[in-house]
């Protein structure tokens, strides 16, 4: 199986999404629930901006954390210094975990990275014990990243290469209203509950929000890296007169929607 999602560093991850995810992680908890004395999955731990928050949200008896980047994995093992925590590699459609092992599993972040995003939904319900939690989270690409739109629409509006890039960005799996949620009732969860959920990304300026990107990070900075020179040159200068928006560079803070999907196993 494999991941959408590119990782050349843990380090431009985290300038990417690594620290917009540790803020949609507390309103994820909060969504999903949790109890004193569970164990918890996090399927897709990224550098563990869901991990470690769940850590400090609820007296757990274990956290069970994975992620399909070895890079991600190697970053969050240094991060840990909780014996409740334990990471490792692992495939979201093939969990190694028994049947019934987990209270809740989560996956924040992830679900529109995995190209057979039912099977991890599958894998998830199968390894929670029946009374237990699935929860997924995924940004809105669509209709709800403006601060992402902004570029992908000025790259789309340059290219016929930058429009098939955004088709591909802003319909990648589970993330349409409802789709989500049907996807979860597919796979035999009850009591299906859908929501939104909102984070903002503040950028101190251009560089904070570009560099991560023209370093070949996330599915914009793979997109960058199939262009030339020039072409680089060309897209980054017209995304940058975008962020801008004729005033001097700074800071810029943009509003971001995600879908947050909760099902019971029955």
């Amino acid at each position: 199986m494999t991941s959408s999602f590119t990782v050349h560093a843990a380090s431009g991850y985290e300038q990417l999404m690594g620290r917009w995810s540790r803020r949609l992680a507390t309103k994820f908890i909060d969504f999903a629930g949790l109890a004193a004395g569970e164990k918890v999955l996090d399927v897709g731990c990224g550098t563990g901006s869901l991990t470690f928050e769940l850590a400090k949200s609820a007296d757990l008896a274990e956290i069970q954390a994975i992620d399909f980047s070895p890079v991600l994995v190697a970053a969050a093992k240094e991060k840990n210094t909780d014996p409740r925590v334990a990471i490792s590699q692992a495939d979201a459609t093939a969990l190694p975990f028994a049947d019934n092992a987990f209270d809740r599993a989560l996956a924040l972040l992830v679900l529109h990275f995995v190209p057979e995003a039912g099977k991890a939904v599958g894998e998830m319900r199968r390894v929670t014990r029946p009374g237990g939690v699935v929860a997924a989270v995924v940004w809105d690409h669509y209709g709800g990243m403006a601060g992402m739109r902004m570029m992908i629409d000025t790259v789309a509006a340059l290219s016929e290469s930058g429009r098939q890039m955004r088709n591909r960005y802003c319909f990648q799996p589970m993330m349409q209203p409802g789709e989500m949620k049907g996807t979860f009732v597919e796979q035999g969860l009850a009591d299906v509950t859908e929501t939104e959920l909102m984070a903002r990304m503040d950028y101190q300026n251009f560089d904070d929000y570009w560099a991560p990107i023209g370093a070949g990070e996330g599915p914009l900075g793979k997109y960058m890296a199939t262009l030339d020179a020039a072409e680089r040159e060309r897209v980054e200068a017209a995304v940058r007169d975008a962020y801008q928006a004729g005033r001097p560079d700074g800071p810029r803070s943009f509003a971001n929607i995600a879908w947050a999907c909760r099902g019971i196993v029955p």
